[in-house]
């Protein structure tokens, strides 16, 4: 979309995605269009989504600049301590059914 990309995918939550398959990987260069990209899209979060060399999507990577991931972090530290206040049961299990996907 030119000078106001918003990004190569939508869906992916408060997120504008920049995705990548290329044979020479520039982690800086894809973070910065990301970071372009979510201010065009009105998101609060860039990110990079980068396949592997002879693997699947699943086995990618999501980058994103460390500024951006302790806004990210926050927003869920806080989400989760209103959630923990406003509905302690609500908030193990969602706390517990995510510990156990780890």
């Amino acid at each position: 979309m030119g000078s106001k990309d918003i990004g190569d995918v939508s869906g992916y939550y408060l997120h504008a995605a920049e995705l990548k398959a290329e044979k020479t990987i520039t982690l800086s260069d894809y973070v910065a269009q990301a970071n372009r990209e979510a201010i065009n899209a009105g998101q609060p979060y860039g990110c990079a989504i980068v396949k592997r060399r002879m693997k699947g999507v699943a086995d990618g990577y999501v980058v994103r600049d460390v500024a951006t991931d302790v806004r990210l972090m926050n927003r869920m530290r806080d989400m989760e301590e209103a959630l923990r206040k406003a509905d302690p049961v609500w908030w193990a299990c969602i706390d517990s059914a995510h510990r156990e996907a780890a």
